[in-house]
């Protein structure tokens, strides 16, 4: 029995919502609420009214939406997303108005004006896992259009959905002459348990100690992304958002991924605290939190500590190796670590005189510990950087100068994979193609999670010719950096053009200018 003013039908319902809302309304809430609005009134709603459909209702940061046909639902999502990708286009992409979409065919409940039931939890699920100004839909949807639209899909897969019993099927609706890049398969929240680790804040009260709770934080990223059964976001995307006040799901749903950690760091003379907590991006729960006080002299040790009590929390079962490759300082020296982190905040500026900064400081941390290979490996980076930036012309033969210190970091531990790496980048350069490929494999086969590895082994591909190779593993490369840099577009546009496809190499390199005008590459 129904009861009075309730109604039940069979609807394709559209779920649609900003993404990254807090940010954005953080950075300019007027700006912001004024182009949502205007995007909603002047692209939405007409598209919709256009395709038969009918606006539920508008939410905070979105609209829902819901169609007698599947085709007309699509179609609409389509145009919506296409003109949105075209009206944004020359807006600068940190206040950029960007939405998700989700599309779900299911029975609906109608009472006083708005809708409910399995039908609408499942699009707004759907909506969730969708790419930025992407569109995604469910098995049903899928079955009902097959055969009546022209529209290429991508099979994502099945995932597990909060408060839906069963799995979900979720397809990706590749968007024609859009300037989105396509990504790669798993560009969505992972079947792996998936972490992102923000930036530990200073609480040392010394500006000038930043550099050592950023190293902090990005030695324990590194160590988490050795382990396969995680999928772990690059340190480039995670501390984006330092010193921002977001909302820990509004983080989960931008990077992909389940879970984020969140710590502080305090150094005092002799004594160092370091702070953290796990963090459940759905419900924003905390599912662990802990405080270390240790001396500073223990820091290799709380290190290796608060990454194994992450990796118990989610409850991922380590082997006996396993839980020796969490283990990332590679020296016993305090003060050649600490000039190793000092090396790299010199190295992050991307400029002449860091690069050469870094050298320096890099050179003090091997005169410490001359068995130290992550520095042998990061002064090769440096005079790799300087080779390719002709930096420092004065420095006789950097890229051999690089290849004799990546040879010596191999040596010195063949099972670190920024080793491999530095090696592999040294003979990507040299046209050495077979050898940068073994290198950067073994590199990643240390480290699933090396974003970094990822994309420079797909520009070698490409360089050996294999192009289609080249484009998975820079996809996957974004899939771990989602903040990545610009270049990843114009390599994949690259990979793109040699195999013949040049729309998406056009469109590649169209977002490329959008997101850097002043590029010059």
């Amino acid at each position: 029995m129904v009861e009075e003013g309730v109604t039940r039908k069979l609807a394709a319902i559209l779920a649609a919502d900003v993404v990254g809302y807090s940010r954005l309304m953080s950075i300019d809430e007027t700006g912001t609420l004024a182009r949502m609005t205007a995007h909603l009134e002047e692209i939405f709603k007409p598209a919709i009214s256009e395709h038969k459909g009918h606006v539920v209702k508008t939410t905070g940061d979105g609209l829902l939406a819901e169609f007698a046909s599947a085709v007309e639902a699509v179609e609409c999502a389509v145009q919506i997303q296409t003109s949105m990708a075209d009206r944004v286009s020359d807006e600068p992409e940190d206040r950029r108005v960007t939405f998700r979409i989700g599309i779900n065919l299911g029975d609906i409940i109608f009472q006083d004006g708005d809708i409910f039931g399995d039908g609408v939890n499942v699009a707004a699920r759907i909506e969730a896992l969708a790419e930025p100004g992407g569109v995604f839909i469910s098995q049903s949807i899928f079955d009902q259009i097959s055969g009546k639209l022209d529209i290429p899909m991508e099979d994502r897969g099945e995932h597990e959905v909060k408060n839906i019993s069963r799995p979900v099927q979720v397809y990706a609706v590749r968007l024609q002459g859009s300037a989105t890049p396509s990504v790669s398969r798993d560009a969505v929240i992972s079947d792996k348990p998936s972490i992102a680790v923000l930036a530990f804040d200073n609480m040392s009260g010394d500006p000038e100690q930043e550099y050592f709770s950023d190293g902090i934080t990005e030695d324990i990223i590194t160590s988490l992304s050795k382990l396969p059964q995680l999928l772990v976001i690059a340190r480039n995307s995670s501390f984006t958002y330092k010193g921002r006040a977001l909302k820990i799901p509004d983080i989960g749903k931008e990077l992909g991924v389940r879970y984020v950690i969140e710590g502080s760091v305090r150094k005092a003379g002799n004594k160092v605290r370091i702070t953290a907590q796990l963090i459940d991006c759905s419900t924003g729960g905390h599912l662990w939190a802990e405080r270390f006080d240790r001396e500073l002299t223990d820091i290799f040790a709380v290190q290796d500590e608060v990454t194994q009590e992450i990796v118990s929390a989610m409850a991922v079962n380590l082997t006996g190796d396993e839980r020796e490759r969490l283990k990332a300082s590679g020296t016993n020296n305090l003060e050649a670590y600490d000039y190793l982190l000092r090396s790299r905040e010199q190295f992050l500026l991307d400029s002449n005189e860091g690069n050469t900064q870094a050298q320096e400081l890099l050179k003090r941390a091997i005169e410490l510990d001359p068995g130290y290979a992550l520095a042998y490996a990061h002064l090769s980076y440096t005079q790799t950087i300087n080779y390719l930036n002709q930096w420092n012309e004065a420095t006789d033969r950097p890229l051999e100068h690089g290849y004799e210190l990546a040879q010596k970091a191999v040596a010195l531990d063949g099972a670190h994979p920024r080793a491999h790496h530095a090696l592999g980048i040294v003979y990507l350069w040299k046209r050495q193609h077979d050898k940068s490929i073994a290198e950067h494999e073994r590199a990643i086969a240390l480290d699933p999670n090396f974003a970094t590895g990822h994309g420079s082994l797909g520009l070698t591909h490409h360089y050996a010719g294999n192009s289609e190779k080249a484009i998975e593993l820079l996809n996957h490369n974004i899939r771990l950096d989602p903040h990545y840099h610009d270049v990843r577009l114009h390599w994949l546009a690259q990979a793109y053009f040699q195999l013949g496809r040049y729309e998406e190499a056009i469109n590649h390199l169209k977002r490329r200018l959008i997101r850097k005008p002043d590029t010059d590459i």
